[in-house]
């Protein structure tokens, strides 16, 4: 490698969490920046200061790294509360869920996750990990209430994720 494409890359991260972390963090950013059809493995290699080969090492396809670092994102930016009562667990669900999708950067990613999904196989994929993770992950607030006793065994997950995303959609 020259001296002049090394100093082109950002800083070394290493291996490991470390530069799992950074490269799913440049490529939230690149997303947000430049859009999914722009989006490059160079750029995200570029941004978070790894060699291309890694990140492919790691991830086949540029699309499984968007997925991977959209679910990764949601997951941090919108934990799954456990405050001890559904109501409770619901409504700071929809408060985290709304207030990460009405940032800049949380529409710009949801309108990655969404745009051309029925159009572009890729991006439906895309669309379906991300909201499969997110249905998943928030199962445990309907099992925990369900173990309680607070709720019958239904889906009312679904229904509170929905108006959540709803009103985030909505926003202007």
């Amino acid at each position: 490698m020259s001296a002049e494409s090394a100093s082109q890359r950002g800083p070394a991260v290493g291996r490991g969490a470390r530069m799992r972390v950074a490269v799913l963090a440049a490529t939230i950013t690149e997303l947000t920046e430049t859009g999914y059809a722009a989006l490059t493995v160079d750029a995200v290699a570029q941004r978070a200061g790894v060699h291309k080969t890694t990140i492919y090492r790691n991830r086949k396809t540029s699309d499984r790294l968007v997925a991977d670092a959209l679910t990764h994102h949601f997951a941090t930016d919108i934990p799954i509360p456990d405050t001890g009562a559904v109501r409770d667990d619901l409504r700071a669900l929809a408060r985290s869920l709304v207030a990460a999708m009405t940032t800049h950067a949380g529409r710009a990613l949801l309108a990655t996750a969404l745009s051309d999904a029925a159009r572009t196989p890729e991006l439906a994929e895309i669309k379906r990990v991300l909201f499969e993770d997110r249905f998943r992950r928030a199962e445990a607030v309907v099992t925990r209430a369900v173990e309680r006793g607070e709720l019958p065994a239904d889906r009312a997950v679904d229904v509170a994720l929905a108006a959540a995303h709803a009103r985030a959609l909505s926003a202007p």
